[in-house]
């Protein structure tokens, strides 16, 4: 089910530094992925959101852009599309990723009704995947407001700008009127969202223009929500400001209400849109140029002003894992970053499991060992078929307070902090092993049930750092890479356990580890109590106990 658009660009596409504009490239992005939506739910369609959006690269005239645009799920009634654009130049044939996207797109059948869309068919181990880790991504959208919150109330102790150069943010506002005509709207004429989200970003960028004097270029967006359509014959005001600056990024806001004739005369406006768009501005050498501190003048100024720097430490917690490498310690477990900790917790072990390559090296009785070698690293996957219901295997495996009971490698387990019925973190010590003084270790545990019958049961384990747990001088603070358990059920009375461990390269990171940690991991054996590989989240009870 994926759409492919191709479009040329022109100069009628570019703006004052020879470059595709963002709003072109916004109604292009949106246009492929309502046809992907609409193609699978066999009506139309409408969007409802955009997550968090990066532009990587610049596109110039002359090149052309590609967008591949594929549903990864379906839910009831809406479902998420993925969106990726690349950059090709036709002279060299060079091909560059612009943006990546998630969107979520509304079946709207004609005549108000409601329709359950049908399940995604999955053809490759990447629709696989993206179907596994769409669940996922939709609760960070749930819970995207109380985590901003959380940052609210951090950001609000901190001083506003009280520089005596800073420029006020009441001179950056800018507000804009269009009338939406036939030509920006679809079949049934509600008004596009990518033209909607194109005119958020002109008038964000003149907001930005009066700060740098210069053409600011437009580097990621902070979730365009709809929070309703608009028609034909609506009159769109646009208002834009500027909420903070951050050396050499500024955070422009923008509010889109809509009003029709009626309305127009009796000022009584429609909630459309809302977003915040993150501009950077180049000089004459192409370097990057210092925006001037702002500060805010009257009190809804002032919470523009914070909510600004509890959105970047988002921003920035999430580019920072995006960017993260296999040999960097693990990753604090703030309230900036807690829902993409998690993420990445799933996304890895899903990743991992779903790897291409695996190689059995051993079997014995109902237990299969695996291996996976890349480049230098060995990755250990042991699968064993169980006489227990999956939902049992999951209430022992997910646990980790009962561990102790069947897992000699714990010598202790304490529950620092429980985050959620589905997210506890650790802390875990074991003995000491011949040559190495005992080890402990700062876990975060993600638990899920499947959403639907041939999903399986996921365990993901991985290293987190906890500032109320640092490291003690009697043990040796160890990182668990990419560690839990796959529990597929089989029948009403058995089960499929598999238990993947060892490096992974997913597209959000949770496979951490430190270099000593890959040299320490044991060769996997068998015995009587079961399979191990040597680290923490990779011990197997004896389910016949």
């Amino acid at each position: 089910m994926a759409v492919y658009m191709c479009r040329a660009v022109l100069p009628a596409h570019a703006g004052p530094r020879g470059e595709l504009g963002a709003g072109p490239l916004l109604r292009w992005m949106d246009a492929a992925a309502c046809l992907a939506a609409e193609k699978h739910a066999g009506v139309s369609c409408v969007t409802a959101s955009m997550d968090d959006i990066q532009f990587e690269e610049a596109a110039r005239v002359g090149q052309i852009i590609a967008i591949r645009t594929k549903v990864n799920r379906a839910f009831k009634t809406s479902m998420e599309v993925g969106i990726k654009v690349t950059v090709q130049d036709v002279l060299t044939n060079a091909e560059k990723i612009v943006s990546v996207a998630h969107a979520t797109y509304v079946a709207k059948p004609v005549g108000g009704g409601k329709i359950e869309l049908k399940p995604v068919q999955l053809l490759s181990a990447e629709d696989h995947l993206e179907h596994s880790l769409a669940i996922e991504r939709r609760r960070i959208r749930l819970g995207y407001v109380q985590v901003f919150q959380k940052l609210m109330q951090e950001s609000n102790k901190e001083d506003t700008c009280e520089e005596k150069d800073a420029v006020s943010t009441e001179h950056t506002h800018v507000q804009s009127t269009e009338l939406v005509l036939p030509p920006h709207a679809n079949h049934h004429g509600n008004t596009f969202g990518g033209q909607i989200m194109a005119w958020m970003q002109t008038v964000a960028s003149i907001s930005a223009s009066r700060l740098c004097r210069s053409h600011p270029i437009l580097k990621a967006v902070n979730m365009f929500k709809f929070w309703g359509p608009s028609f034909v014959g609506d009159r769109l005001v646009f208002n834009a400001i500027v909420n903070n600056t951050f050396h050499n990024s500024v955070e422009v806001g923008v509010r889109v209400e809509a009003y029709n004739c009626e309305e127009w005369i009796q000022d009584q406006p429609r909630h459309i849109n809302s977003a915040f768009l993150i501009f950077n501005a180049l000089d004459d050498k192409g370097e990057l140029l210092t925006f001037p501190r702002v500060k805010p003048t009257t009190q809804d100024g002032v919470r523009r002003y914070h909510g600004a720097i509890a959105r970047r430490r988002i921003l920035l917690t999430r580019k920072c894992m995006l960017s993260a490498k296999g040999d960097k310690p693990s990753d604090a477990w703030e309230t900036s970053n807690q829902a993409y900790l998690s993420y990445s917790n799933i996304a890895a072990l899903t990743h991992l499991a779903g790897k291409p390559g695996w190689d059995i090296t051993k079997t014995l009785d109902n237990v299969k060992i695996w291996t996976h070698e890349e480049g230098a690293v060995l990755s250990f996957k042991v699968e064993m078929q169980v006489k227990v219901p999956s939902h049992v295997a999951f209430s022992l495996l997910s646990d980790f307070s009962l561990r102790q009971r069947w897992d000699r490698h714990f010598l202790t387990c304490e529950v620092l902090q429980a985050v959620s019925e589905e997210e506890k973190i650790y802390h875990v010590t074991s003995g000491p092993t011949a040559g190495h003084q005992p080890r402990d270790f700062v876990i975060l545990v993600s638990q899920r049930q499947p959403c639907q019958p041939q999903e399986p049961y996921t365990v993901a384990v991985r290293s987190v750092t906890l500032r109320a747990m640092p490291p003690r001088p009697e043990f040796c603070r160890s990182e668990i890479l990419c560690a839990g358990f796959q529990i597929h059920s089989n029948s009403s009375s058995s089960c499929t356990v598999s238990n993947p461990a060892g490096p992974s390269c997913a597209p959000c990171p949770g496979a951490v580890t430190s270099p000593e940690l890959r040299l320490q991991r044991e060769q996997p054996n068998t015995s009587k109590k079961g399979v191990q590989s040597g680290c923490v989240g990779s011990v197997w009870p004896n389910f016949d106990c």
